[in-house]
């Protein structure tokens, strides 16, 4: 398959924090969530992908390119939806569209508009700063994919969203990606949404990458255990990410599902681990072993 996108041995430092060799590949076609807690780099890294920051050493690629020589061309081919909007708030959808469409060699107006009656979007009536934060996500969406973007970045897309209309959206993304044409880098803190649409999963923690799997797999790899403290010694402990203890037992997090079960048997419960959970214990441990309240 095809990678659209190539993190090979990165790194970015900052005064107090730093991207650390990152390496990891996107293929085309497919939803990949990008995970993390907040300040684990998942921004730092995206503005790495757009060419904002350039990395200290290793290198970015976006569709087997380079940006040092292919720029122009890459950012035809990316469409970007952010959290937080950057379209001028006293114009028009129709006016911000007509500043922005020059910029674009394939924009498709047809395309555009097609968009537009299909998000129920006001072209002309009403200003940038009177849409809701829903219609803002619909309006930049809607200028991602006019200009027959092959990369939809998103970063917190869903966030201050309200329920119905967050599931809306993501069906909406679902629908982008079935001609496997197009593929969408969505980077987000609220790890339910990607049950719905994601095919893969970026995690990152304190700038490093901790994995990158196929959403399946994660339930076949991780697992939450719950016994009582007399299974617990120092070989079993160094099974688990991190072990929340308390006087009626342990709760632990383990990324060796056969092992834990196969050492505990009957003994302990075990429970899907949810990307919430991974992220919990992951920020909380740190390393195998460490106990969390």
């Amino acid at each position: 398959m095809e990678s659209i996108i190539q993190f090979t041995n990165v790194n970015k430092a900052f005064n107090d924090f730093a991207i650390k060799n990152l390496t990891f590949e996107i293929k085309k076609g497919f939803v990949t969530g990008f995970v993390g807690a907040n300040g684990t780099g998942k921004s730092t890294a995206i503005k790495l992908l757009m060419n904002l920051l350039q990395p200290d050493s290793g290198e970015v690629k976006v569709f087997g390119l380079n940006y040092k020589d292919h720029e122009k061309v890459i950012k035809q081919k990316i469409g970007f939806v952010y959290d937080d909007h950057v379209f001028y708030e006293h114009l028009t959808l129709q006016e911000m569209k007509n500043l922005i469409q020059p910029v674009y060699t394939q924009w498709d107006d047809e395309l555009f508009y097609k968009y537009v009656e299909q998000f129920q979007l006001p072209l002309k009536k009403k200003k940038l700063k009177t849409f809701s934060k829903g219609m803002m996500m619909k309006a930049s969406l809607a200028i991602a994919l006019s200009h027959h973007a092959e990369l939809i970045i998103m970063d917190e897309p869903t966030a201050g969203l309200d329920p119905v209309f967050r599931r809306e959206f993501l069906n909406l993304l679902h629908e982008i990606v079935q001609d496997g044409e197009k593929t969408i880098f969505f980077s987000t803190h609220i790890t339910s949404d990607l049950d719905r649409i994601a095919d893969y999963i970026v995690f990152l923690h304190n700038g490093e990458l901790i994995f990158m799997h196929e959403f399946y797999t994660i339930a076949e790899k991780y697992v939450l255990v719950k016994g009582g403290l007399d299974l617990l010694d120092p070989d079993t402990e160094k099974e688990f990410i991190a072990i929340r203890k308390t006087k009626m037992g342990f709760e632990g997090l383990s990324s060796n599902k056969g092992r834990v079960m196969q050492l505990f048997g009957d003994l302990a419960l075990y429970e899907t681990a949810t990307l919430e959970d991974i992220m919990f214990y992951t920020k909380k441990g740190g390393e195998k072993g460490v106990s969390i309240s």
